[in-house]
């Protein structure tokens, strides 16, 4: 009956508009089917719940979704879909009943086959369309934002699922097979590869509808195609019909249908939604309005199939079908002959099509910058290569990987993968370049457009050849054929346009290859080698070429172009002119595209014209010394090497880093992004105000573009990696909102920050959220020796032990307790968390000590997650596999990688300093040298308090004081807020609190990476000596490797200052007040204001010593934003922060301001300060002191520093962990 269907649905086509059905959810939905209806008798005791599976209904419940089909037959509906959208086995895995999905597809189709057979008539005959989603994985887009390479589904897993389905749609009688919902297209192509493969085994063919989704107003599919580039990458599926469906209702998908009309060269259909779904998830559109639009569709002549989606019922499917009858069926219009590739975006290449330009870089073989980068998996590097070569001209970018040192089958698929997460290249079509078909078919299996190969010949003689051009055809992609065959390589132009004659027959009379999808490269040689022989290789290209176009209708023509001017490498601009004048003629003669450096193309016309002549001699073959002629005359135009290439501006570089930042995040840069949080952090003093502040911001603006449908989800998913690498960084304690999760399982979880470390806020968040679900928590508080920590664990008989710390050091100590949990022979899990750790960390150093489970916990909304999946018999033993699987990952992606190849010598490190022309510059003599001791009253602090990190504190994220006004969040705001007010109020009437400031500063100059300050200006005997690490990292051109002695006079008179300051003195009686009565709201309080001001109390003392004590900006007048923005001459770095790493430094300032005695700040053995409500650093007086992040170190420098302290080199290894470049022996 198929064969006869589809002769009968083609002809209805031709005469009338038909009607599809309606939604099937909808419909199920109003039925209110419970578990057990969904379960019936077959499946009462599944092992999981069920609900939810409509699919399953074929086989549980039958008489509902026979019912459902024909309420829809009823209403006039020519073809009715198969209830069968997710019963592929992929999407049936969902319910852990993936070995039914042949029974359900079978089942669905005999179900909808009997239902349309019943109504069926000569008059009016019915048709089952099978029903094929686009299950619930994609291959297109990462499910793991931080690693856009990765995928959790293969092209050739699809298949194979795709291909069990349609067998069982078939096997149950379906008339044809409707690949519908795509907002994937990759995962389209392997359902048409599917439906393809089992055409041909089988020896069956069925007419089959493609309906893709637009998922928003941007008028992109869900992995970013425009309509047009949606259907140029299916185009080769030879369907039945196009169309879209889903998504939208009517009235926006309307201008997407228009689109769909004018560019299918077959049918088009549409079922739109009922609408847009309302607050409460239904859809408001009614029948009659839904009809109108559907009809007016009809009358501009859009359509030949219309019916319903989401929302739709047979009332909304009679109205249209009412609305539509009588109303002729769009016409298949005339569209030009044309290659039409895709990328994110459409590529027609057409007669009126001038030249096309093939980026070439991206190619190891070609290109020793881009290999270097594939070697040292420098993948945002290379990535940077292809974005290049699309913004300086490229519209197609070639790829290859043929290298002996790479698999380069994996490669090619890494590379891709990467490529699909960057709009700005998978905008254009890719080219995918290899000698190896292994490797081309895996390409082909990555890119979701119309892609080209890059090539296939007859050098393995016409079977191999008709196999590879087969399999090329049913994956979608044009083909280029070089002019090779079983006697060798074409090299004259009778040769040349011989291959290309008999390829151009087998493929368009044997294998049905399109011609306009045909590109022959007759191949390009070098010229004036200085062998004859090789003299006459432009023009037979040059003469092919034409014969070609004359004599090959629609097939195109490429090539090489660099190999032409092989013989000249080392001399770009003579290589450009011959590229200039070659493809002057070649494109003349027909030459379609060319593989091409699209930033190093000379123009024609402003060659010089000695230099012309001479290339167009030789390219023309006009003269016999035309070889010799250009070799004489090319040193004359030798250059630097860059041949006129054009650069990116590196302007946004030297913007303020708040908007260096929002660029980063808007156009998806992350090669600076740690650089620039770094120089953030610095500037804005703690990680919360960078994510709250510049990191928001430009996350408002990628918000903002995404909603005007400016960009659309790869790009944002891309400005989501460049959010993560960057909070990745930061590593904050306050990242996530306060979470709650219903959890039945209760345990005991102890909880401490380690010792050394007395940082406790976080914890603290963390430890009230368990609470509220649940979970007892044994707190032991700040500085906990493991001894205590496992002695209490053993007392107590906990179920969990959660480590805490903010500082570097306390990582060393997390180790120590994992080795201790191991040696004491303990077995349960161990959780990591604070803003020094990480997942890379806890997988390297942390895990390998302790077999029984160590798990980093990012922040305090996912600690509930894992603390229920971790006391939970039946999932912990997966979910810890799981995390040995993948911090295994880590650890040998990191042994693989040498960070050590961006370091140089710390020797040329300091060669290139910051550059300061000391001989211009006077220092300002301090009006108050030496040491200043201050008391502080708080009152003066409370209005500089920065409220906006306050709430952050609380996980209230929003600005102040916009915050007391959110909807959602204003009333809790404005509820916390005026509880702090009144604890300050109290704070200051009581006095809670004291603030205590020192101040030092002391005659300095800078003796290279040290700075040594003296008892005073006669500089005769030295007070102390302070020591500064340099940046090590490579440095393009105009930057510079520094480090803050840079910034201090080598010699004459220059000056450094110190300080140490806290607001949190008496706090601790107060704390331990609230906690002995259970108040752990007002103790965390206490702790967030006692913070906040201590942040106010630094920028306080800082203007204090500006304006007055140094006096170096005694006519300073910045308001309070202006001081917040930091618009102030001078830099206050701490020490253990990104400029100045080393916590041990502490030691001496503590020293040179005899700090405890002064203020009551001590240090623990790790260098954290108590009271925490405390800030401390240095001070720098010159304009062009800037802070920034000193990075990875290498062992030379380590070594030195050590030398320099007068350390042990392992000591001082265990103090720089966090930016060791390599491991310590």
């Amino acid at each position: 009956m198929s064969r006869t269907a589809a002769e009968q649905i083609r002809q209805l086509l031709q005469e009338r508009i038909l009607i599809l059905d309606g939604a099937m959810g909808t419909m199920i939905q109003k039925h209110k089917l419970e578990e057990a209806d969904y379960r019936g008798e077959r499946f009462a005791d599944w092992h999981r719940d069920v609900k939810g599976n409509n699919d399953l209904l074929v086989l549980t419940q039958p008489e509902i979704i026979r019912g459902i089909h024909e309420a829809y037959l009823e209403v006039g509906a020519d073809i009715i879909e198969t209830n069968s959208f997710n019963a592929t086995r992929t999407s049936q895995a969902d319910y852990e009943m993936e070995d039914l999905s042949r029974e359900i597809n079978v089942a669905a189709a005999k179900l909808a086959r009997a239902s349309a057979d019943k109504y069926s008539t000569p008059g009016k005959p019915r048709f089952v369309a099978g029903g094929l989603g686009p299950t619930s994985r994609t291959l297109s887009i990462s499910p793991d934002v931080n690693d856009p390479g990765y995928r959790n589904v293969s092209f050739a897993e699809l298949v194979d699922v795709y291909m069990e389905s349609v067998r069982g749609l078939i096997e149950g009688g379906v008339d044809l097979l409707l690949i519908e919902t795509i907002f994937d297209t990759l995962n389209a192509k392997a359902a048409i590869f599917a439906c393809q493969e089992v055409f041909e085994q089988d020896g069956v063919e069925l007419p089959v509808m493609i309906s893709g989704t637009i998922t928003d107003e941007s008028g992109r599919t869900l992995s970013g195609q425009t309509t047009e580039a949606f259907y140029n990458s299916l185009r080769h599926a030879n369907a039945l019909s196009f169309g879209l469906n889903c998504a939208l209702g009517p009235d926006k998908l309307r201008q997407y249908v228009e689109e769909m009309s004018r560019i299918s060269e077959t049918w088009v259909s549409a079922y739109p939604n009922a609408g847009l779904p309302n607050e409460f998830g239904e859809y408001d559109l009614d029948a009659d309005a839904m009809a109108e639009q559907v009809s007016e569709w009809a009358e501009s002549g859009f359509v030949n199939i219309v019916g319903g989606c989401c929302g739709s019922t047979p009332e909304h499917i009679r109205a249209i079908a009412e609305a539509v009858e009588g109303k002729p069926p769009r016409m298949l219009p005339g569209i030009p002959v044309e290659c039409r590739l895709s990328g994110l975006e459409p590529l027609n290449i057409g007669e009126d099509f001038l030249f096309v330009n093939v980026g070439e870089r991206a190619n190891v073989t070609g290109s020793a910058i881009f290999k270097r980068l594939i070697l040292n998996e420098q993948y945002e590097e290379a990535l940077d290569v292809c974005q290049t070569q699309v913004e300086n001209g490229a519209q197609i970018v070639d790829i290859n990987m043929d290298e002996g040192m790479l698999d380069g089958k994996a490669a090619m698929v890494r590379f891709l993968n990467l490529c699909a997460a960057e709009p700005d290249i998978a905008r254009v079509p890719f080219m995918i370049d290899s000698s190896k078909w292994e490797i081309i078919e895996a390409g082909l299996q990555c890119v979701q457009g119309k892609a080209i190969v890059n090539s296939i010949s007859l050098k393995e003689g016409e079977e191999k050849f008709i196999e590879h051009a087969r399999l090329c055809r049913r994956y979608g992609a044009a083909i280029i054929v070089m002019a090779f065959d079983e006697e060798g390589q074409a090299d004259t132009q009778a040769r040349k346009v011989e291959i290309c004659t008999r390829a151009y027959r087998i493929l368009t009379e044997d294998v049905g290859f399109p011609p306009e999808d045909i590109i022959f490269d007759p191949n390009i040689f070098a010229i004036a080698t200085g062998i004859e022989e090789h003299d006459n290789y432009g023009v037979d290209f040059i003469e092919a070429t034409r014969a070609i176009k004359q004599t090959l209708p629609h097939a195109m023509v490429s090539g090489g172009v660099s190999n032409v001017s092989f013989s000249f490498r080392g001399n770009n601009p003579v290589r450009e002119a011959i590229h200039a004048v070659f493809l002057y003629h070649a494109i003349h003669a027909g030459m379609d595209m060319g593989i091409v450096n699209a930033g190093q193309l000379a123009v024609y016309d402003e060659l010089p014209d000695e230099l012309r002549e001479a290339v167009e001699d030789v390219v023309l073959n006009r003269r016999p010394d035309a070889g010799d002629r250009l070799v004489e005359i090319a040193p004359n135009y030798m250059g630097d090497g860059t041949g006129g290439a054009k650069q990116e501006s590196p302007e946004w570089r030297e913007w303020p880093v708040e908007k260096r930042l929002e660029h980063s995040l808007v156009k998806g840069i992350t090669e600076h992004i740690e650089e620039d949080t770094a120089e953030a952090l610095e500037k804005l003093g703690r990680p919360i105000l960078v994510i709250e502040g510049p990191l928001m911001d430009g996350m408002n603006v990628v918000g903002d573009l995404f909603g005007d449908g400016k960009m659309f989800l790869p790009q944002v998913v891309k400005s989501a990696r460049v959010m993560k690498k960057s909070v990745a960084w930061l590593e904050p304690h306050l990242e996530a909102e306060k979470a709650g999760c219903d959890i039945d399982t209760k345990g005991k979880i102890l909880m401490a920050t380690v010792k050394g470390d007395v940082h406790d806020i976080g914890k603290n968040i963390v430890g009230v959220v368990l609470q509220c679900n649940n979970y007892e928590v044994v707190d032991l508080g700040v500085m906990v020796p493991a001894e205590k920590i496992l002695e209490t664990a053993r007392t107590e008989n906990v179920d969990i032990i959660g480590l805490s710390g903010l500082i570097t050091p306390s990582l060393d100590e997390m180790v120590h307790v994992a080795k201790e949990m191991k040696r004491q022979g303990f077995s349960i899990p161990l959780m990591i968390g604070g803003a020094t750790t990480s997942r890379a960390h806890t997988a390297v150093k942390i895990e390998p000590q302790y077999e029984h489970g160590a798990i980093y916990v990012a922040d305090a909304s996912r600690a509930v997650g894992v603390a229920s999946t971790l006391l939970s018999r039946e999932q912990k033993p997966a979910f810890l596999a799981g995390i040995r699987e993948e911090y295994e990952a880590v650890r040998q992606r990191r042994a693989g990688k040498d960070e050590t190849r961006n370091l140089i010598p710390i020797s040329d490190a300091r060669a290139n300093p910051t550059p300061i022309d000391w001989s211009t510059y006077t220092a300002t003599s301090p009006a108050s040298p030496g040491v200043t001791v201050l008391d502080v009253p708080i009152a003066e602090l409370v209005d500089t308090i920065d409220w906006t990190f306050f709430f952050h504190a609380w996980q209230l994220k929003g600005r102040f004081p916009k915050i007391l006004d959110d909807a959602e969040k204003g009333e809790e705001a404005r509820k916390l807020y005026d509880d702090a007010r009144t604890m300050l109020e109290k704070i200051l009437s009581e006095g809670w609190l004291k603030a205590k400031a020192v101040v030092g500063l002391f005659p300095a100059n800078s003796d290279g990476d040290d700075v040594h300050l003296y008892t005073d200006d006669s500089r005769s005997e030295i007070l102390n000596t302070l020591h500064f690490l340099r940046k090590q990292g490579k440095q393009p051109s105009g930057h510079y490797n520094e480090c803050l002695s840079d910034y201090i006079a080598p010699a004459g008179a220059d000056y450094i200052g110190g300080f140490a300051c806290t607001a949190g003195i008496g706090i601790d009686d107060k704390v331990a007040e609230f906690e002995k009565d259970h108040d752990d709201y007002s103790a965390l309080m206490l702790k967030a204001l006692a913070d906040r001001l201590a942040e106010s109390l630094a920028e306080w003392l800082h203007a204090k010593v500006r304006k007055e004590l140094w006096g170096y900006a005694a006519d300073e007048n910045l308001d309070n934003d202006a001081l917040i923005a930091e618009q102030y001459q001078g830099i206050r770095p701490a020490m253990g922060y990104p400029a100045s790493p080393d916590h041990t430094e502490k030691d001496l300032l503590w020293d040179l301001l005899d700090a405890e005695t002064n203020t009551g700040i001590w240090l623990t053995e790790s260098k954290a300060m108590v009271p925490t409500a405390a800030v401390s650093g240095l001070y720098f007086a010159h304009p062009d002191a800037r802070y920034f992040a000193v990075g990875k170190l290498n062992r030379d420098q380590v070594a030195d520093y050590a030398e320099r302290k007068g350390m042990a080199l392992s000591e001082m290894e265990r103090w720089l962990a966090p930016n060791l470049a390599y491991d310590p022996e």
